[in-house]
């Protein structure tokens, strides 16, 4: 009986880890954020007219702007973001206090017992309190990533976003991006610099067995989160 219960929870433990596999598997093959998904065209080009070998959709002007314009139309951002912070604070206060009250004096004489006086009174207070801070932060992103202009907005400057996914070994990277541009600020190689991005969301992030090891587990968080009375 306890070898049947022994290879019973054997093949519970072995069913849940093919379960956890599965369950990764299908985390690697999800279909893309659609927040950053690009825009469907709809705009179909008008067919060539009989006989003819020329063909709208793919005409291409010599003297035409090439830079993103239109909604649809791709650009290449250039990843230059780097921040650096630092704060440093230092406070010192101190405080002396006293008073002191003589003994009385009765007819001429102070009043004691036993050669001590009674009600000579001395009150001292000494406070003092010294605190000190330092604190800094340095972030650095560069590479580049390729988006879609999604929208056009009346004033002409242009909605962007995409999303770029690098899979590697056991492990995906992900990088995002949205903001609004100013068409003039796209240079002639039509690229622009991630600090010209108004209302920038970039987001840097990744999945899988290295993320995950690179990870606190839930008993580890929840002693260094302030739930955590000690």
């Amino acid at each position: 009986m306890i070898k049947i219960a022994a290879y019973s929870l054997t093949l519970f433990v072995l069913l849940q880890a093919c379960a956890h596999a599965g369950h990764r598997v299908s985390d690697a093959e999800e279909s893309r954020d659609p927040r950053y998904a690009p825009p469907i065209e709809t705009y179909t080009a008008p067919p060539a007219a009989p006989g003819t070998i020329y063909n709208p959709a793919n005409s291409f002007g010599l003297f035409m702007d090439l830079r993103a314009r239109s909604v649809g139309d791709i650009l290449q951002v250039m990843l230059v973001e780097k921040t650096d912070a630092s704060k440093a604070s230092s406070t010192a206060s101190g405080k002396t206090s006293k008073v002191a009250a003589d003994a009385p004096t009765v007819a001429g004489r102070s009043i004691t017992y036993k050669g001590q006086s009674l009600l000579n009174n001395q009150v001292a207070g000494d406070r003092s309190f010294d605190g000190k801070s330092d604190s800094s932060q340095s972030n650095k992103l560069s590479g580049s990533i390729t988006v879609t202009v999604a929208e056009r907005l009346p004033n002409g400057n242009l909605l962007v976003r995409g999303e770029k996914r690098i899979t590697i070994n056991q492990g995906q990277e992900f990088i995002r991006l949205q903001g609004i541009i100013r068409p003039v600020d796209i240079g002639p190689a039509n690229t622009v610099d991630s600090t010209k991005i108004a209302d920038a969301t970039i987001t840097y992030t990744g999945k899988g067995t290295l993320a995950d090891t690179n990870r606190q587990g839930w008993l580890s968080r929840f002693f260094n989160s302030p739930w955590f009375p000690f």
